[in-house]
């Protein structure tokens, strides 16, 4: 049987600001100026997918900071997490799902955030300790009315709703006790980072928390 992971410290730090920005980034060069940026804004936690090759080095250049939590994301093997938690990471997502990248995070003392769109999903979670769950992808699954829905019969579960929300949606999903954070994509817009404007990326980190603070 797992014992619950809480590591308390990387959690908490989680729910900061009530919003996680969720990166792609093409050039980890860009990865100093992009936490620069996102601290300047107000926001104290990152998710660098690993959706492209720059990923794990950007993780790696980013964990040094004492001012930014960052993590991996969109982790589909248990290879993949030993490689994000060897770079630096300090917390582990996953899109879906998945035992083997669950049981390398608790074994290296890791925080991880399963992906959980069902209800047999979030089950899984609890069976294996869990109690924090990204629920992907959000708007399409049902939005903030799909979480109410599912934390009725799971009381002590907590979501991280990812995919397709806007600024314009966000208060309806941290209106809900169930929920701890936001993952927020477009303050960090891919065409925002290639073209490297820093500055609205600040902005945009700052209004999002602006509004998550109300």
């Amino acid at each position: 049987m797992f014992t619950l992971v809480t590591d308390v410290q990387n959690r908490e730090q989680l729910a900061i600001g009530r919003v996680v920005p969720v990166v792609v980034l093409e050039d980890a060069r860009h990865a100093g100026a992009l936490g620069d940026a996102l601290v300047k804004g107000g926001l104290t936690a990152a998710e660098i997918t690993l959706r492209t090759a720059a990923g794990l080095d950007a993780i790696e250049a980013l964990a040094g900071r004492d001012d930014l939590v960052v993590g991996a994301g969109t982790v589909l093997t248990a290879q993949q997490a030993e490689r994000a938690i060897a770079a630096g990471a300090r917390f582990v997502v996953t899109p879906g799902f998945a035992p083997a990248v669950v049981a390398a995070c608790q074994d290296a003392g890791v925080l991880v955030v399963p992906g959980a769109a069902t209800a047999t999903e979030i089950q899984m979670a609890l069976d294996a300790g869990l109690d924090l769950v990204k629920f992907f992808p959000a708007e399409q699954l049902g939005g903030a009315a799909m979480i109410k829905a599912l934390a009725a019969p799971f009381r002590g579960v907590r979501f991280i709703p990812t995919g397709g929300i806007t600024p314009a949606v966000m208060p309806d999903y941290l209106a809900l006790p169930a929920v701890q954070a936001v993952g927020a994509s477009w303050i960090v817009a891919p065409d925002l980072l290639a073209a490297g404007r820093w500055d609205e990326v600040t902005s945009r980190a700052a209004a999002a928390v602006e509004v998550a603070a109300k």
